[in-house]
């Protein structure tokens, strides 16, 4: 089982930049793909950026460009750079965790609360 504590979130500017933090527990950190989700107000929760086991990312289309995932399997975390921010990726962000070959990402963290003023 793997247990996130995402941190990074806050109020920024439009335009403005944040990195978003997600430290996991566990000794096979490095065997799972990690996703960050998004819920706005009102909203069903959305797919933003995924980066696998084995290193390949995927993104939303409409964060290509202006987010980037990462992870350091040294360090169990995972990290969404988010740059040229708008009003619209106001959300709670949440990371996820799936094992390798699942289909659901079965574990999540409590998530961030991200606000971009215009």
């Amino acid at each position: 089982q793997v247990q996130m504590v995402e941190s990074g979130g806050g109020l920024v500017q439009a335009g403005g930049s944040l990195r978003l933090s997600c430290a996991a527990s566990g000794r096979t950190f490095s065997m799972y793909d990690m996703g960050w989700f998004r819920q706005a107000p009102g909203k069903e929760r959305e797919f933003v950026a995924a980066i696998m086991w084995s290193g390949g990312r995927q993104y939303a289309d409409s964060v290509k460009g202006r987010f980037t995932i990462s992870r350091d399997n040294g360090k169990n975390t995972v990290y969404l750079q988010m740059n040229s921010l708008k009003p619209e990726d106001t959300a709670v962000y949440y990371c996820a965790a799936r094992s390798v070959g699942a289909v659901r990402y079965a574990y999540w963290g409590q998530g961030t609360q991200v606000t971009v003023s215009s």
